[in-house]
């Protein structure tokens, strides 16, 4: 079975449940290669699971998620392997281990020595923090610095897709810009499509080509950061007046939310 239109990645009417509750119900929404997209919306509106359902880790109910034009039905552990690396919110670096160390635990599937020293210098001279630290304990790392490391852990999987889930979440306003300057470098210099799950609403869409908005599990908008910010979708969503059905059956109508829709 395959994709249906030109999207790297893509999602198909996926539905996620914990229980009772539908924390995707019916998404569908995809990114092309060299792309970077953002997935938006307020708290509990689904934006970290999409990230969850790609990777396996959420429990997918309905609908199927494809890699370039085959359904990704690999193991979570194997993922890495089909291009794609998945950053998680909360940094979660090894504090026992060095900066190095840290880095290397990013590629252990990789049993080339020479390939591995390779994109660890790759990796340490997209961020020179890592390189000046690189034997330091990343437990004497600052959140920013960790950031960066983590992002940098993902990066030494070669990702074709890298996923990043609040990279900023927890940070000085000060490194918040520098986070998000350095996934734009990321983007335009590596290549490497990403999707990224932010909360910081204006500083994502300085840096993105596209974005979806979330509200109850569902996608209520997707465009350009311009056309969002030519409507009122976000305050809308983030107010509660998206409605959860029109009389016409269909959910979420985006006129009445000052959006359109724009298709893929």
């Amino acid at each position: 079975m395959t994709a249906s239109n030109d999207a790297t990645l893509e999602l198909t009417d996926i539905a996620v449940h914990y229980g009772a509750v539908r924390a995707l119900d019916g998404v569908s929404l995809g990114i092309r290669e060299g792309e970077a997209v953002a997935v938006m919306g307020p708290n509990g509106a689904g934006k970290s699971t999409v990230l969850k359902a790609i990777m396996g880790l959420a429990p997918v109910v309905a609908g199927a998620v494809y890699w370039r034009g085959h359904r990704l039905e690999a193991a979570t552990h194997e993922i890495v392997k089909e291009g794609i690396c998945f950053v998680p919110q909360g940094r979660r670096v090894f504090t026992h281990l060095t900066i190095e160390e840290n880095l290397e635990m990013g590629c252990l599937f990789l049993g080339d020595e020479a390939e591995k020293r390779r994109r660890l210098e790759s990796v340490i001279e997209l961020f020179p923090i890592l390189h000046e630290k690189r034997r330091d304990m990343a437990s004497q790392m600052s959140g920013g610095q960790q950031q960066m490391l983590a992002i940098g852990r993902g990066l030494m999987g070669s990702p074709d897709l890298l996923l990043l889930d609040e990279p900023t979440l927890g940070l000085a306003p000060i490194v918040v810009g520098e986070v998000f300057q350095k996934v734009r470098e990321i983007s335009d210099r590596l290549d490497t499509t990403i999707m990224i799950v932010e909360h910081n609403i204006k500083g994502v869409l300085g840096i993105v080509d596209r974005a979806y908005v979330l509200d109850k599990g569902r996608v209520v908008h997707e465009g350009t950061p311009a056309s969002i910010r030519e409507t009122n979708i976000l305050t809308d969503v983030f107010l509660g007046r998206v409605q959860p059905e029109g009389e016409d059956g269909d959910p979420f109508p985006l006129a009445q939310a000052g959006g359109e829709r724009t298709g893929f």
